[in-house]
């Protein structure tokens, strides 16, 4: 049998704000690429994207005519993954999941709280090597009141049971948490957040012109943890600021 060897690669994270500026003004979808391309991640969760608006369109001359998810990875990601979440009569938005690697898309789970309120738990599997276990990725935007958190934190690990069978995990996106009650049961789970593993706390992403609260994480599941930073030169990008962590696959 091949031997495996130890594989590092980078995850990044960040809700777009559906590709405008935190007060809506400016189309921010070009930098927001640029940027992202960067950092070169091989894995990149997002939430909020606005795959289709053609209000967007009709307002901003430089909106992309295709799905967001096309613009993105263009000739960049070679496989994407997307969630619709919300519907209205101009077009959609949702979660996603970019990939530098082959994705084996999943489902896109209904985990809405509130009938107001459409949200989804996206789910993909990626497999960095022939020979390397399959990385479960699944991407996540939470409630905004505590008790819907809480019930969309148990479908969420139910499903995580269900689907991964203790395999290697990664659940990244913008969690809302910002009383920090998410780490907690999905220690329970065998999770560690990588920011609380390596400074102690989650990482202080919102509103991104003054980040006070913690609401973007990544947990991860049968990996380890090399670093993780703040994007903090992308405050003018979204209502959040993007994390980025390097992770290895032992």
């Amino acid at each position: 049998m091949p031997q495996i060897t130890s594989i590092r690669f980078t995850v990044m994270s960040m809700n777009v704000h559906k590709g405008v500026s935190p007060l809506h003004r400016h189309s921010t979808i070009y930098q927001l690429r640029q940027r992202m391309r960067s950092h070169h991640p091989d894995l990149l969760f997002l939430q909020e994207l606005q795959q289709e608006h053609r209000g967007r369109v009709r307002r901003f001359s430089q909106w992309p005519l295709t799905e967001l998810t096309h613009f993105l990875s263009e000739d960049f990601w070679h496989d994407w993954h997307y969630g619709k979440n919300v519907e209205y009569p101009d077009g959609h938005h949702g979660n996603a999941i970019l990939s530098k690697h082959p994705l084996h898309k999943g489902n896109n789970y209904d985990i809405s709280a509130y009938r107001f309120e459409k949200r989804g738990l996206l789910h993909s599997v990626i497999q960095l090597s022939a020979n390397a276990p399959a990385i479960h990725c699944f991407c996540v935007h939470l409630a905004l009141f505590e008790r819907g958190r809480e019930r969309q934190l148990a479908k969420i690990i139910r499903y995580i049971k269900e689907l991964t069978n203790d395999a290697p995990t990664i659940v990244a996106g913008d969690f809302n948490d910002w009383r920090n009650r998410v780490s907690a049961p999905m220690r329970e789970a065998g999770f560690v957040e990588v920011f609380e593993v390596l400074t102690g706390s989650p990482a202080r992403t919102f509103p991104s012109v003054k980040p006070i609260l913690p609401m973007d994480r990544i947990y991860v599941r049968g990996l380890k943890i090399h670093s993780a930073e703040i994007l903090y030169e992308w405050l003018k990008l979204s209502d959040h600021l993007g994390i980025t962590a390097q992770l290895e696959l032992e």
